[in-house]
C-alpha cells in the first residue's frame, strides 16, 4: 500500500505547539520509518504552506515534503476530478475541489488516502478509492 496524504493529517503531525496524537497521525509515522511508501502532490504542499506561517516553517515544511515522490496530476486528472465531484453532488455529497483531485489520484495510481477528514469517508461510498481506516 502507498499512501497519498492528505493536508489534515500532515497539518496534525507538524504542528509547532505539539503534534496531535491521532491514529491517522501514527499511521504516517509507522510510514515514513518504512513501514509504507508515501507520496505527495503540489496542492497538499500548496495547502500546507498557506496554512503555517514564518520561514522556519515554511522552510521545514518544504524540506520535509521534498523527500517524497511528487504526483503531479495532468489535464485528464482534472477532467476526472471534476465528474468526481458531480458523482458526489448528484449522491447529496459536498467535495472540494483540492478533495475530488486527491480522491482521482488515489483510483489514479492505486493509492490509499491517509486523512482525518471524515468528508472522504462519505465520498467513498459514491467514488470508489481506497481510503485508510483505523484497524
Amino acid at each position: 500500500m502507498t499512501f497519498l496524504v492528505d493536508t489534515s493529517v500532515w497539518s496534525l503531525a507538524l504542528r509547532r505547539d505539539a503534534a496531535v496524537e491521532s491514529p491517522e497521525v501514527f499511521a504516517l509515522r509507522a510510514a515514513l520509518d518504512g513501514a509504507e511508501p508515501v507520496v505527495t502532490t503540489g496542492l497538499v504542499l500548496q495547502e500546507l504552506l498557506q496554512g503555517f506561517n514564518g520561514p522556519k516553517a515554511r522552510a521545514a515544511i518544504i524540506e520535509r515534503l521534498a523527500a517524497l515522490p511528487l504526483i503531479q496530476p495532468d489535464r485528464q486528472d482534472h477532467v476526472a476530478a471534476a465528474e468526481v465531484r458531480n458523482v458526489c453532488r448528484r449522491g447529496g455529497i459536498r467535495v472540494g475541489t483540492i478533495d475530488a483531485l486527491l480522491i482521482q489520484l488515489c483510483g489514479r495510481y492505486d493509492l490509499t488516502l491517509l486523512s482525518s477528514d471524515r468528508d472522504f469517508a462519505h465520498a467513498s461510498s459514491h467514488v470508489p478509492f481506497k481510503i485508510w481506516a483505523r484497524s
